[in-house]
Protein backbone atom coordinates (compact mmCIF):
# COMPACT_ATOMS: atom_id res chain seq x y z
CA UNK A 1 0.00 0.00 0.00
CA UNK A 2 1.31 3.43 -0.94
CA UNK A 3 0.26 6.14 1.49
CA UNK A 4 -0.97 9.22 -0.39
CA UNK A 5 0.50 12.57 0.58
CA UNK A 6 -1.28 13.98 3.62
CA UNK A 7 -2.75 10.61 4.59
CA UNK A 8 -1.84 8.37 7.55
CA UNK A 9 -2.24 4.82 8.82
CA UNK A 10 -3.62 4.52 12.36
CA UNK A 11 -3.17 1.66 14.84
CA UNK A 12 -4.96 1.14 18.16
CA UNK A 13 -5.79 -1.72 20.54
CA UNK A 14 -7.19 -2.82 23.87
CA UNK A 15 -10.39 -0.85 24.36
CA UNK A 16 -12.02 -3.67 26.35
CA UNK A 17 -15.47 -2.23 25.74
CA UNK A 18 -17.98 -3.64 28.20
CA UNK A 19 -15.53 -3.79 31.11
CA UNK A 20 -16.03 -3.65 33.97
CA UNK A 21 -19.69 -3.05 32.96
CA UNK A 22 -21.44 -1.79 29.85
CA UNK A 23 -22.47 1.39 31.64
CA UNK A 24 -19.01 2.16 32.99
CA UNK A 25 -17.34 1.61 29.62
CA UNK A 26 -19.69 3.97 27.73
CA UNK A 27 -17.59 7.12 28.37
CA UNK A 28 -14.52 5.31 27.01
CA UNK A 29 -16.51 4.15 24.01
CA UNK A 30 -17.68 7.71 23.35
CA UNK A 31 -14.07 8.91 23.45
CA UNK A 32 -13.00 6.20 21.02
CA UNK A 33 -15.85 6.93 18.60
CA UNK A 34 -14.98 10.64 18.69
CA UNK A 35 -11.37 9.75 17.84
CA UNK A 36 -12.50 7.54 14.94
CA UNK A 37 -14.62 10.39 13.65
CA UNK A 38 -11.62 12.73 13.75
CA UNK A 39 -9.05 10.45 12.11
CA UNK A 40 -11.31 9.46 9.22
CA UNK A 41 -10.48 12.84 7.68
CA UNK A 42 -6.88 11.82 6.89
CA UNK A 43 -6.84 8.03 7.40
CA UNK A 44 -5.45 5.90 4.59
CA UNK A 45 -6.23 2.79 6.69
CA UNK A 46 -7.12 1.88 10.27
CA UNK A 47 -5.80 -1.16 12.12
CA UNK A 48 -7.50 -2.41 15.29
CA UNK A 49 -5.09 -4.73 17.07
CA UNK A 50 -7.46 -6.73 19.25
CA UNK A 51 -9.41 -6.67 22.50
CA UNK A 52 -11.79 -4.08 21.14
CA UNK A 53 -14.32 -5.85 23.35
CA UNK A 54 -13.71 -7.32 26.78
CA UNK A 55 -15.69 -10.33 25.62
CA UNK A 56 -17.05 -11.37 22.24
CA UNK A 57 -18.66 -14.63 21.20
CA UNK A 58 -20.56 -15.34 18.01
CA UNK A 59 -23.47 -17.71 18.31
CA UNK A 60 -25.04 -18.88 15.08
CA UNK A 61 -27.76 -16.24 15.26
CA UNK A 62 -26.60 -13.89 18.04
CA UNK A 63 -23.71 -11.69 19.13
CA UNK A 64 -23.30 -9.72 22.39
CA UNK A 65 -25.57 -6.69 22.41
CA UNK A 66 -24.27 -3.17 22.78
CA UNK A 67 -21.36 -1.30 21.16
CA UNK A 68 -23.67 0.07 18.45
CA UNK A 69 -21.88 3.42 18.33
CA UNK A 70 -18.52 1.76 17.71
CA UNK A 71 -19.88 -0.72 15.20
CA UNK A 72 -21.85 1.98 13.40
CA UNK A 73 -18.83 4.28 13.14
CA UNK A 74 -16.61 1.46 11.85
CA UNK A 75 -19.26 0.58 9.25
CA UNK A 76 -19.47 4.24 8.19
CA UNK A 77 -15.68 4.51 7.84
CA UNK A 78 -15.44 1.27 5.86
CA UNK A 79 -18.33 2.27 3.61
CA UNK A 80 -16.60 5.58 2.88
CA UNK A 81 -13.75 3.65 1.26
CA UNK A 82 -11.21 3.64 4.09
CA UNK A 83 -9.80 0.14 4.71
CA UNK A 84 -10.23 -1.16 8.26
CA UNK A 85 -8.46 -4.29 9.52
CA UNK A 86 -9.15 -6.20 12.73
CA UNK A 87 -6.81 -8.53 14.60
CA UNK A 88 -8.44 -10.83 17.12
CA UNK A 89 -7.20 -10.47 20.70
CA UNK A 90 -7.35 -12.82 23.65
CA UNK A 91 -10.62 -11.29 24.88
CA UNK A 92 -12.38 -11.42 21.52
CA UNK A 93 -10.70 -14.59 20.27
CA UNK A 94 -14.09 -16.19 19.56
CA UNK A 95 -14.75 -13.74 16.76
CA UNK A 96 -15.51 -15.47 13.48
CA UNK A 97 -17.01 -13.81 10.41
CA UNK A 98 -19.41 -11.20 11.85
CA UNK A 99 -17.07 -8.26 11.12
CA UNK A 100 -16.34 -9.53 7.63
CA UNK A 101 -19.96 -10.18 6.67
CA UNK A 102 -21.67 -7.29 8.47
CA UNK A 103 -19.02 -4.55 8.27
CA UNK A 104 -16.77 -5.70 5.43
CA UNK A 105 -13.76 -5.63 7.78
CA UNK A 106 -11.15 -8.40 7.31
CA UNK A 107 -10.43 -10.31 10.52
CA UNK A 108 -7.09 -11.94 11.31
CA UNK A 109 -6.31 -14.51 14.00
CA UNK A 110 -2.53 -14.43 13.56
CA UNK A 111 0.09 -11.73 12.93
CA UNK A 112 0.24 -10.58 9.33
CA UNK A 113 2.78 -8.70 7.23
CA UNK A 114 1.95 -5.43 5.50
CA UNK A 115 4.06 -3.06 3.46
CA UNK A 116 3.53 0.71 3.44
CA UNK A 117 5.77 2.95 1.34
CA UNK A 118 8.43 0.24 1.16
CA UNK A 119 8.43 -0.21 4.95
CA UNK A 120 7.67 -3.74 6.17
CA UNK A 121 5.37 -4.15 9.19
CA UNK A 122 4.47 -7.25 11.19
CA UNK A 123 1.14 -6.57 12.88
CA UNK A 124 -0.92 -8.53 15.41
CA UNK A 125 -2.45 -8.53 18.88
CA UNK A 126 0.46 -10.22 20.62
CA UNK A 127 -1.03 -12.77 23.02
CA UNK A 128 0.76 -16.09 23.30
CA UNK A 129 3.77 -15.03 21.22
CA UNK A 130 7.38 -15.55 22.21
CA UNK A 131 8.77 -17.72 25.02
CA UNK A 132 6.98 -18.24 28.32
CA UNK A 133 3.31 -17.67 29.15
CA UNK A 134 2.76 -21.43 28.93
CA UNK A 135 -0.35 -21.44 31.12
CA UNK A 136 -2.15 -19.02 28.85
CA UNK A 137 -0.99 -20.83 25.71
CA UNK A 138 -2.50 -24.09 27.00
CA UNK A 139 -5.70 -22.29 27.96
CA UNK A 140 -5.95 -20.66 24.54
CA UNK A 141 -5.74 -24.05 22.86
CA UNK A 142 -8.70 -25.21 24.94
CA UNK A 143 -10.74 -22.06 24.26
CA UNK A 144 -10.15 -22.15 20.50
CA UNK A 145 -10.72 -25.88 20.16
CA UNK A 146 -13.75 -26.49 17.86
CA UNK A 147 -15.25 -28.94 20.35
CA UNK A 148 -15.00 -26.40 23.19
CA UNK A 149 -16.71 -23.74 21.08
CA UNK A 150 -19.42 -26.18 20.00
CA UNK A 151 -20.15 -27.12 23.61
CA UNK A 152 -20.21 -23.49 24.73
CA UNK A 153 -22.80 -22.62 22.06
CA UNK A 154 -25.23 -24.94 23.83
CA UNK A 155 -25.37 -22.43 26.66
CA UNK A 156 -28.18 -19.96 26.12
CA UNK A 157 -26.73 -16.47 25.38
CA UNK A 158 -28.43 -15.11 28.51
CA UNK A 159 -26.26 -17.53 30.49
CA UNK A 160 -23.14 -17.88 28.36
CA UNK A 161 -22.44 -14.19 27.75
CA UNK A 162 -22.78 -12.93 31.36
CA UNK A 163 -20.77 -15.92 32.60
CA UNK A 164 -17.90 -15.23 30.21
CA UNK A 165 -18.01 -11.49 30.92
CA UNK A 166 -17.67 -12.19 34.63
CA UNK A 167 -14.59 -14.36 34.19
CA UNK A 168 -13.12 -12.01 31.58
CA UNK A 169 -13.11 -9.13 34.07
CA UNK A 170 -12.17 -11.12 37.19
CA UNK A 171 -9.72 -13.77 36.10
CA UNK A 172 -6.25 -12.65 34.96
CA UNK A 173 -5.35 -16.23 34.11
CA UNK A 174 -8.00 -16.10 31.42
CA UNK A 175 -7.23 -12.57 30.30
CA UNK A 176 -3.53 -13.30 29.97
CA UNK A 177 -2.69 -9.83 31.24
CA UNK A 178 0.67 -9.06 32.79
CA UNK A 179 1.43 -6.42 35.37
CA UNK A 180 1.29 -3.08 33.60
CA UNK A 181 4.93 -2.19 34.02
CA UNK A 182 7.89 -2.67 31.74
CA UNK A 183 9.63 -5.93 32.66
CA UNK A 184 12.89 -5.35 30.79
CA UNK A 185 13.70 -6.59 27.31
CA UNK A 186 14.72 -10.06 28.47
CA UNK A 187 11.37 -10.64 30.19
CA UNK A 188 9.13 -8.97 27.63
CA UNK A 189 7.98 -11.94 25.54
CA UNK A 190 6.87 -9.83 22.61
CA UNK A 191 10.28 -8.20 22.35
CA UNK A 192 11.91 -11.63 22.39
CA UNK A 193 9.46 -12.77 19.70
CA UNK A 194 10.37 -9.80 17.51
CA UNK A 195 14.10 -10.41 17.92
CA UNK A 196 13.64 -14.02 16.89
CA UNK A 197 11.67 -12.98 13.80
CA UNK A 198 14.55 -10.69 12.81
CA UNK A 199 16.85 -13.70 12.71
CA UNK A 200 15.09 -14.98 9.59
CA UNK A 201 13.67 -11.85 7.93
CA UNK A 202 14.11 -8.09 7.94
CA UNK A 203 11.29 -5.90 9.22
CA UNK A 204 11.09 -2.18 9.80
CA UNK A 205 8.33 -2.19 12.42
CA UNK A 206 6.55 -4.60 14.74
CA UNK A 207 3.10 -3.39 15.87
CA UNK A 208 1.31 -5.15 18.75
CA UNK A 209 -1.15 -4.52 21.56
CA UNK A 210 -2.00 -6.85 24.47
CA UNK A 211 0.47 -5.41 27.00
CA UNK A 212 -1.57 -2.28 27.71
CA UNK A 213 1.72 -0.38 27.79
CA UNK A 214 2.71 2.25 25.22
CA UNK A 215 6.20 1.11 24.24
CA UNK A 216 8.66 2.08 21.53
CA UNK A 217 11.77 -0.11 21.60
CA UNK A 218 14.73 -0.10 19.22
CA UNK A 219 15.69 -3.67 18.31
CA UNK A 220 19.46 -3.46 17.89
CA UNK A 221 19.15 -0.83 15.19
CA UNK A 222 17.41 -3.31 12.88
CA UNK A 223 13.76 -2.52 13.55
CA UNK A 224 11.40 -0.87 16.02
CA UNK A 225 8.88 -2.61 18.27
CA UNK A 226 5.84 -0.49 19.12
CA UNK A 227 3.08 -1.42 21.54
CA UNK A 228 0.01 0.74 21.11
CA UNK A 229 -0.97 0.83 24.81
CA UNK A 230 -4.67 0.92 25.61
CA UNK A 231 -7.88 2.99 25.82
CA UNK A 232 -8.38 2.38 29.54
CA UNK A 233 -5.43 4.07 31.24
CA UNK A 234 -3.16 5.52 28.55
CA UNK A 235 -5.40 6.42 25.58
CA UNK A 236 -2.50 5.93 23.19
CA UNK A 237 -2.26 4.90 19.55
CA UNK A 238 0.32 4.75 16.73
CA UNK A 239 0.43 6.70 13.47
CA UNK A 240 2.45 6.11 10.30
CA UNK A 241 2.61 9.13 7.98
CA UNK A 242 4.38 7.33 5.15
CA UNK A 243 7.84 8.04 6.49
CA UNK A 244 7.86 7.58 10.25
CA UNK A 245 5.88 5.66 12.84
CA UNK A 246 4.99 7.59 16.01
CA UNK A 247 3.31 6.69 19.27
CA UNK A 248 0.80 9.34 20.32
CA UNK A 249 -1.43 10.06 23.28
CA UNK A 250 -4.98 11.29 22.84
CA UNK A 251 -5.52 14.83 24.03
CA UNK A 252 -8.91 14.66 25.72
Amino acid sequence: MNIPKGKKVYFSSDNHLGAPTQQESKPREATFVKWLNEIKEDAAAIFLLGDLFDFWFEYKHAVPKGFVRTLGKLAEIKDSGIPVYFFVGNHDLWMQDYFEKELGIPTFHKPKEFEFNNKTFLIGHGDGLGPGDHGYKRMKKVFTNPVSKWLYRWLHPDIGIPLAQYFSVKNKAISGEEEQEFLGEEKEWLIQYCKRKLETKDYDYFLFGHRHLPLEIDLNGKATYVNTGDWITHYTYAVFDGKKLQLKKLEK
